[in-house]
């Protein structure tokens, strides 16, 4: 089975945006500096050249990267889902076990648009899975590296 990508519409077109500028304007930006690199003489003592082929083969990696994940993307529509149950696209409140509340809220998104240092967390993170489909004042289990850790769902917001 493929491999789906759930992200927002905006997301999508944040990805859209990008493939675009480097298939045009950053590829022709690498094949300029491939070709000012040849210019410096013997290929096989040209670190300006090597560098240039590296960013190259990243690029094409990038690329190739960007093509698969928008071939295979699903549009999450967060006004349709459910406001009183976790799930894509909404904001969690938690706890841990003793009713201490955690500092920050967490939104939960797809994998493509994960930053865990702003608590913003994807679905299928071990945090982000433990929470999907549970309700306000639902106690869920999370694996971590230490052992499980339980947390209780203080609020969700859309």
């Amino acid at each position: 089975m493929e491999r789906e990508y759930k992200m927002s519409a905006a997301r999508a077109e944040e990805l859209e945006q990008e493939l675009k500028y480097l298939k045009t304007t950053r590829s022709d930006e690498v094949a300029e500096q491939i070709k000012i690199a040849r210019g410096f003489g013997d290929l096989s003592e040209n670190s300006e050249y090597d560098e240039a082929k590296n960013e190259q083969g990243k690029l094409y990696s990038r690329i190739a990267e960007l093509e698969e994940i928008l071939q295979h993307v699903v549009i999450v529509d967060e006004s349709s889902a459910p406001s009183n149950v976790v799930s894509i696209g909404c904001t969690v409140t938690v706890s841990d076990i003793n009713g201490n509340v955690l500092p920050v809220s967490y939104k939960i998104v797809g994998s493509q648009e994960s930053d865990p240092m702003r608590g913003i967390i994807s679905e299928e993170s071990p945090f982000g899975k433990g929470l999907l489909g549970a309700k306000e004042g639902d106690t869920v289990s999370v694996e971590a590296p230490n052992g499980t850790i339980k947390y209780v769902v203080k609020k969700i917001e859309r």
